[in-house]
């Protein structure tokens, strides 16, 4: 039996890599897809969840319910995508314009096959935190969604199917023109140092048999340069932000030595250095504590924690400062999580600060704790002005400020509070994200709930 060529072989073998990667990307973007379009509908059926209710106010017995009916079935009237079931505590439907479709007992959002038709369904009280009322059970119609995947699916095997025989002929012509592109990857390589590290490997010219080698060396050499690029960057923001205090302190004991001067002055003079020295040394140990943190050393402590204890805690801290700036504070709910006290308490602190600094007179800053099936989500919001969407995605980075007024150098913050603050909730397995619009801004952090 004659032996298969290699060339045979690597055309074959990148063949089936090439439909394996194909089809992993189809499937994991399938499944994208799917998420997506449940978050979509999600969104819509909140929309129009609000929209119900406000139809149906305060109409949560029967006979309220029978005098909002003609505005609901005009509300209906326009999305003929959506239908509605409602329904009391005792079972007996109140109103339903999809008889024809049964529903199990699920609660929030699931989907339904009936009939050969897909629908979101999503139950929801009448009116929220009331436990005896009404249930909405609102149905919509995604026969689109499903089309749109099927074709998808159709589109991902064609695709697998039309990669895999480009890449045998590409493999099996690049195997036959010899090793030289070898060489060329040596040259580079050896070219490369810390001060050369924005040369790339030409994937264009390289053949299919080398052009993921050639990526993948492509994205390690991008890996160390952007490394070096922070590193670089890191330094820089260091320097920046020490020069102020020590050309303060420089400038400042300077001038308290031209002269003899009283002992009062001297003490006076101690006095301002010393504050400017606790915050550099404040600063020192904040980088610190990031630079743990990037290496995993930031291991926190495991014991049960009451979060609303621990945020009354805060709340009284900040009570003062909160009265001098006519704010007022609230806290809701209440959770019990494993976590370290101190860690979680200078997270919540950041937080709470941050949120007073920025929040006008008269304004009003909540904690909010829920506790859910997946975990905990506890937030932090603040009335005042809004944050632009194009800064959100820049406020945990170190020594960002979002507001323009502040200087660098500053002795109050030196933008790693919110760092910090994401390092201490990733370093518990949790997130963070910010969410800001017109009027409020809110933090968020979910923790998992471990056992």
């Amino acid at each position: 039996m004659r032996r298969v060529s290699l060339a045979t072989r690597l055309a074959l073998l990148f063949a089936a890599c090439t439909a394996v990667v194909s089809l992993l990307a189809g499937v994991l973007f399938n499944r994208a897809s799917e998420a997506h379009f449940i978050e979509l509908d999600q969104q819509l059926l909140d929309g129009k969840l609000v929209a119900l209710r406000s139809v149906l106010q305060g109409a949560d017995t029967r006979p309220l319910f029978a005098q909002r009916e003609d505005p609901l079935r005009e509300e209906l009237r326009h999305q003929p995508d959506l239908a509605l079931r409602i329904s009391a505590m005792d079972g007996q439907r109140w109103f339903d314009s999809a008889p024809n479709i049964t529903l199990p007992s699920n609660a929030g959002l699931y989907s339904l096959q009936s009939t050969g038709t897909d629908y979101r369904v999503y139950n929801a009280p009448l009116v929220a935190g009331k436990p005896d009322s009404p249930q909405l059970s609102l149905i919509l119609d995604t026969t689109h969604h499903q089309h749109f995947l099927e074709r998808m699916q159709r589109l991902i095997w064609l695709t697998v199917g039309l990669s895999a025989l480009a890449t045998a002929l590409l493999g099996a012509w690049a195997a036959r023109s010899g090793l030289r592109p070898l060489r060329r990857m040596s040259e580079v390589a050896a070219g490369v140092s810390a001060h050369s590290l924005t040369q790339r490997l030409p994937q264009e010219q390289m053949p299919t048999e080398l052009a993921e080698l050639a990526q993948a060396f492509n994205a390690m050499l991008g890996r160390l340069d952007d490394a070096f690029q922070r590193l670089s960057a890191f330094s820089a923001d260091i320097a920046h932000e020490l020069r102020t205090p020590l050309s303060n302190l420089l400038t400042h004991t300077q001038v308290i030595l031209t002269q003899p001067r009283p002992l009062e002055d001297y003490r006076e003079a101690l006095h301002s250095n010393l504050e400017e020295l606790q915050w550099m040394a404040q600063l020192v140990n904040d980088m610190l504590y990031l630079a743990k943190a990037d290496h995993g050393l930031l291991i926190p402590k495991r014991e049960p924690l009451a979060l609303a204890d621990e945020a009354d805690v805060l709340l009284e801290f900040f009570a003062p400062l909160a009265e001098d700036a006519q704010v007022n504070m609230s806290r809701e709910g209440s959770a019990v999580i494993l976590g370290d006290r101190s860690m979680l308490r200078r997270a919540l602190s950041n937080l709470l600060d941050n949120a007073l600094r920025f929040t006008p007179q008269g304004g009003k800053v909540s904690v909010n704790i829920v506790e859910e099936t997946q975990g905990v989500k506890l937030s932090v919001e603040n009335t005042g002005e809004g944050i632009p969407q194009t800064l959100l995605p820049r406020l945990f980075d170190r020594f960002y400020r979002a507001d323009p007024a502040r200087h660098e150098g500053s002795s109050e913050h030196a933008g790693l509070g919110l760092a910090i603050t994401r390092s201490i909730v990733r370093a518990h397995g949790g997130t963070i994200r910010c969410e800001s619009g017109v009027g409020w801004t809110r933090f968020v952090i979910e923790l998992p709930q471990e056992n």
